[in-house]
């Protein structure tokens, strides 16, 4: 009863922040009360990975400034783990948003709600932009927002699940590499020996758990939709998943370390790297981590073939920038988002992050080929056979749900406290109530 009461009021907040953003837009469809300026003077930048992604975004940031001598960007860099939570308490606080900020489709769809940020559909008709994105990418950026024709952000870069696996703990056990579930459950118990703190897998419990659960469960079962035909119920607590959810958890604390339950990401991947771990399941922004501890002795796959031998997967967030509706810059702002967005600034940025690029012809650079996991999820993602299961990261309570309302009852399930079932349930009740109320705005 209690979750019930928070998403309702969460829900109602997004609802009434709607209708201010429908009266601020107007009939032509423009949204806020910035202005474009004259092209020139200073505008902010806030990246979503601060620390991790600085350099290459202050490489890219130079370059423009050579280019735009009348055009000065103040970088600010926050920690992935906080700009959701600093985008929306400088929208409640009424001023201190950028005029350009990255944003990604986990978290689009409740900045838009909050009117903070410009559609820039009529912007990228007149860039050259229009013929150069990966017209998946545009899709799933519309469709984070209800699948209109309007766009809130320009696409830079997506990420996808990958197993990271010690090809040299493989190769001395005469192990298959893990490209089918079968391969990959096999590998987890022959590589453990308790005994000596050796374990064939290292699973994460912490914080950001559920993706990688969802991410698992799907990819086995090869169910095809988060919803059913009239997408008024998930198909998350379906069997199939069910069952997938069961085998998976019953690898902790069996071929996986104990500690694991509390780990969020930074503590399972400094698990793998510094110990004997055979496998872990993250994505491609690991590559740095895994090549800087163990050279030629890691290899990235995508997630493992189920029985059917096609890829299943789900969506992955794409990054992106966003014009933010305040910027008194707009014109100087839409200048530096094209540019950053531009073949060899969108080459340059995904080179460093080891990510898939959203300009098309960036993803044929040979970088890509040095970086076999980025070059895989590529080719996996292209296959036709492959299914791409759409997550609904248009529900404003999506983050929610998905994330903190229910990482707590996941380590539940770990630790034997809960049932798979019971969890997929109730989380299936969350999900439902969520698109329920969401379908009924949109009528």
């Amino acid at each position: 009863m209690r979750r019930q009461l928070k998403h309702r009021a969460a829900v109602g907040v997004v609802a009434l922040a709607l209708a201010a953003t429908a009266t601020a837009c107007g009939d032509d469809g423009t949204a806020g009360s910035g202005s474009e300026g004259d092209g020139t003077g200073q505008i902010t930048f806030w990246d979503n990975n601060g620390g991790v992604r600085t350099d290459v975004w202050n490489e890219i940031i130079d370059a423009f400034e050579k280019q735009h001598p009348d055009i000065d960007v103040t970088y600010e860099g926050v920690p992935i783990d906080q700009v959701q939570s600093k985008y929306d308490a400088a929208i409640q606080g009424g001023s201190g948003l950028p005029d350009v900020g990255m944003v990604s489709t986990s978290y689009l769809a409740n900045l838009v709600a909050q009117g903070a940020l410009d559609p820039i559909n009529d912007r990228l008709a007149d860039s050259p932009l229009r013929e150069e994105l990966v017209p998946a990418f545009v899709d799933s950026v519309r469709a984070t927002t209800g699948g209109g024709e309007e766009m809130f952000s320009v696409p830079t870069s997506a990420n996808q699940g990958i197993l990271w696996y010690r090809t040299d703990l493989f190769e001395e056990a005469g192990l298959e590499p893990p490209t089918t579930w079968e391969n990959f459950y096999t590998a987890a118990e022959e590589l453990t020996d308790q005994d000596d703190n050796r374990f064939g897998f290292t699973i994460r419990g912490g914080e950001g758990s559920l993706a990688q659960a969802l991410d698992a469960m799907y990819s086995q079962s090869g169910i095809g939709s988060f919803w059913n035909e009239d997408e008024t119920e998930t198909t998350v607590n379906a069997p199939e998943n069910v069952a997938a959810l069961e085998r998976y958890v019953g690898l902790y604390n069996t071929d996986t370390p104990e500690a694991d339950v509390n780990n969020d990401s930074t503590g399972m991947i400094a698990t793998f790297t510094g110990g004997d771990i055979g496998m872990v399941q993250h994505n491609l922004g690991s590559y740095a981590d895994m090549s800087g501890a163990f050279g030629g002795d890691v290899a990235g796959l995508p997630m493992p073939t189920n029985d059917s031998g096609h890829h299943t997967f789900v969506s992955n967030p794409v990054d992106g920038m966003g014009l933010f509706s305040s910027s008194d810059n707009k014109e100087a702002a839409w200048t530096f988002m094209e540019f950053a967005a531009s073949y060899e600034m969108n080459s340059t940025w995904n080179e460093s992050a080891g990510q898939i690029p959203a300009n098309a012809q960036a993803q044929s650079d040979p970088w890509v080929a040095e970086v076999p996991a980025t070059e895989a999820a590529i080719q996996a993602l292209t296959d036709e056979s492959t299914t791409i299961v759409q997550l609904p990261y248009y529900l404003p309570d999506w983050n929610n749900i998905s994330k903190a309302d229910n990482e707590p009852d996941f380590q539940k399930v770990l630790l034997g406290d809960m049932s798979a079932q019971d969890f997929l349930d109730d989380l299936a009740e969350q999900f439902n109530e969520a698109q329920a109320e969401w379908q009924e705005q949109q009528r």
